[in-house]
């Protein structure tokens, strides 16, 4: 028996040494690492641990030690499955991040750096003596009544009690030719058909000259008694009487309408987001005196060719430069500014542009232009919903366009701060593509004109 018991005792002392010496293995028998390069990772649908190389794998092999053969294993990370939305962004050095902060700075400084300069630097100085305290004296005692008196000296069509016992926040005067009541009614179906915004009251008008054809005072004549909103005056409605048009309807809006705080005046071809305009508006902190705001054309030369429509000779102005004006596409005025105006109307020289007539007229009574990059000017804007809600006016817009863009306006939801600075870089975009592509072929059809003589 204790041979028997001997043995066991042997035999389990053994197996323990060989356990021990499993575990503290010679360094000669550990498993060496080799890199053998092998099929990329990503074709038997493994992820490799970060490090390494592309093309290649980690293969770990072992050399048999003398007491069996041992099995390594490498370890890979399995690859996300498709579609389950996981982004890896790469690492990017300072100099990277400052390149992309640079291109996205200078990407709108290219789009909106005009606009900011003009908005905010571009001003000239106010220009104020005792000139101009008697002229805003003058128009705080100014006397209407013979003009009341004598309205059949002036207008065909006045609307002289249209504005009686209102209290109007906005007066838009809308310049329109006599034979084109198509764009009227269209004016009335959409954005001139609005009366109230925020609890302000909001009046329309039409301003129209005489037309050339009997035929079309006629349909004038039966317009106006159906929609009651037409203002004509006495004279002949035609390009060179543009100036003569504003001063007649500045006259009737101090005469009859001398309860409006503001007067917009805009052209039949522009859309208008009133309830914008209305909300800028109310947020001046001028307190609704000496406001004349729009687009401001700045430095603008007088038109020197005596062949040209807009000829200015010497002797009506001998200035080099136009002072600071509004675009003549729409502008609004504070009822003080039209009261001061019209009575330095026949200080200025006429023959001008109708819109320097004005910007002259504000200089005359020491007044900066206030300028606004929301007003669109002479450009047509692309359509955008979230930028036309932003906007004030929009130039050239067709038939087609306006009640589209008028539905949105006032029934579509509202923009985010998102979607309004896409719907802003949008237009802006797309307006430049336009201009070039408008000066691109201006230049086409002058080269045309020239090899055709």
């Amino acid at each position: 028996m204790a041979p028997a018991g001997k043995e066991r005792q042997t035999t389990r002392g053994a197996a323990g040494q060989q356990r021990r010496g499993r575990l503290r293995a010679p360094s000669s028998a550990r498993p060496r690492l080799t890199y053998k390069p092998g099929p990329p990772a990503a074709a038997r649908g493994l992820q490799p641990h970060r490090g390494a190389a592309s093309g290649a794998a980690c293969v770990i092999s072992a050399r048999p030690s003398a007491r069996g053969a041992q099995r390594a294993r490498v370890h890979f990370r399995p690859r996300p499955p498709e579609g389950s939305g996981r982004v890896t962004f790469c690492r990017l050095r300072t100099h990277q991040w400052c390149f992309i902060l640079f291109n996205v700075i200078l990407f709108h400084a290219l789009l909106f750096g005009a606009d900011f300069m003009e908005e905010y630097f571009l001003h000239t100085l106010p220009y104020v003596d005792m000139k101009v305290l008697e002229i805003k004296d003058k128009a705080r005692k100014l006397n209407v009544e013979p003009l009341r008196s004598n309205i059949s000296k002036y207008y065909i069509l006045s609307q002289s009690e249209v504005c009686k016992g209102k209290n109007i926040f906005l007066l838009s005067l809308i310049f329109s030719s006599p034979g084109n009541g198509t764009r009227r009614d269209l004016i009335r179906k959409t954005w001139g058909n609005v009366t109230s915004v925020q609890g302000h009251h909001i009046l329309t008008l039409f301003a129209l000259g005489m037309p050339v054809l009997v035929t079309t005072q006629r349909e004038i004549d039966k317009e106006s008694h159906k929609n009651n909103d037409i203002i004509e005056g006495i004279f002949l409605d035609s390009s060179e009487n543009q100036t003569l048009k504003i001063i007649t309807m500045m006259q009737w809006a101090v005469t009859f309408c001398p309860n409006a705080l503001f007067i917009l005046k805009v052209d039949e071809e522009m859309f208008v987001n009133l309830p914008s305009v209305v909300d800028y508006l109310l947020n001046l902190k001028e307190h609704f005196e000496d406001i004349y705001l729009g687009r401001v054309i700045h430095q603008d030369t007088p038109n020197r060719d005596p062949n040209n429509q807009e000829f200015v000779p010497f002797s009506e102005y001998p200035e080099k430069y136009y002072p600071d004006y509004c675009s003549r596409e729409a502008f609004i005025m504070s009822q003080d500014v039209a009261r001061m105006m019209y009575v330095v109307f026949k200080e200025v020289p006429i023959m001008v542009p109708a819109d320097v007539f004005v910007g002259i007229c504000a200089k005359a009574i020491g007044l900066i232009p206030i300028h606004s990059s929301r007003f669109s000017g002479k450009k047509h804007i692309r359509y955008n919903r979230c930028c036309y809600k932003f906007i004030f006016t929009s130039s050239e817009t067709t038939d087609a366009e306006m009640p589209l863009a008028w539905k949105e306006i006032s029934i579509g939801k509202e923009c985010t701060l998102f979607e309004t600075y896409y719907g802003l870089i949008s237009c802006k975009l797309l307006t430049y593509l336009d201009s070039f592509k408008r000066f691109h072929m201006s230049t086409m059809k002058n080269n045309g004109m020239y090899f055709g003589d």
